[in-house]
């Protein structure tokens, strides 16, 4: 399904109606909503589900680059006010996580609780040079090597390219089932803002902007993530407690892709933390 927002962008999503409760989800970095489909399959049914494309993934739009994350935060307000959704769970992973605690604090009435699944740092996620130095501009990202390897990756459609590079970094415990794996590759072949994105989630910071969010807080981190380390997420972890914001941290015995590495773990936390926050 497609929506078209004030802003001239249009979002595609996908929706699993149900009950009167409204959980958003929120995809990572060369992913889309299709990632979400295992969870969509099996949540309890009490729970009425919209999975969004941002802006520049999937089947959504991207007219108008984005420059931050608050421009991802402003197409979901815009997005749930179209379609009436006064307030909402919501759910983000890896760079999502930074959208929704972005949404949050923008607009913290819209939001009953926040499900962090691992979620880059508060700080971002951090664009390294070959020296593992972090990189200050959008111009070092631009001419990064890696990154370009993957614009060119995508310009030549280079499937195995992705699918090799999911397989080392995003699928180490469990390769999905194949018709799913597909959909998955064909998500990061389609990403049209890389390096907006990069820069976005480098420049990303929101240390400043925990007080504004009101909702509880979930946290969950596979410790066998090698995309979001245990440093970044203990740096959100701490920030959260310096910022008195009310939260639960979790690990799991997963890596960055948790939905497909144990998905009863996932549903059992989230299913127990929306029954409370709801």
């Amino acid at each position: 399904m497609n929506v078209k927002i004030t802003n001239g962008e249009t979002i595609h999503y996908q929706k699993r109606v149900s009950g009167e409760n409204i959980l958003l989800l929120i995809h990572g970095n060369f992913a889309s909503s299709d990632h979400w489909d295992i969870l969509m399959e099996q949540l309890p049914k009490e729970y009425t589900i919209y999975a969004i494309d941002l802006r520049g993934y999937g089947k959504s739009t991207y007219h108008t680059p984005i420059d931050s994350f608050n421009d991802f935060a402003e197409d979901i307000r815009l997005f749930c006010d179209v379609l009436h959704i006064q307030k909402c769970h919501v759910m983000g992973w890896s760079n999502g996580g930074g959208v929704a605690m972005q949404f949050a604090a923008n607009y913290p009435t819209r939001v009953k609780s926040i499900i962090l699944l691992n979620s880059i740092s508060t700080k971002g996620y951090p664009a390294l040079n070959s020296n593992g130095e972090r990189m200050t501009t959008r111009e070092e990202i631009s001419a990064d090597p890696m990154i370009n390897r993957m614009l060119q990756a995508q310009k030549n459609k280079e499937k195995p390219f992705f699918e090799a590079a999911m397989l080392q970094l995003m699928f180490v415990i469990k390769k999905p089932e194949e018709s799913r794996f597909k959909k998955y590759i064909e998500a990061a072949l389609n990403q049209r803002n890389i390096i907006d994105v990069a820069d976005a989630a480098n420049q990303f910071n929101i240390s400043g902007g925990l007080k504004n969010i009101t909702s509880p807080i979930l946290i969950l981190w596979g410790r066998h993530d090698l995309m979001v380390s245990e440093k970044m997420t203990l740096e959100l972890v701490n920030e959260m407690k310096e910022n008195s914001v009310s939260f639960i941290y979790k690990q799991l015995n997963t890596g960055h892709a948790p939905l497909v590495d144990d998905i009863d773990s996932i549903i059992s936390e989230l299913d127990s933390f929306l029954d409370i926050t709801s």
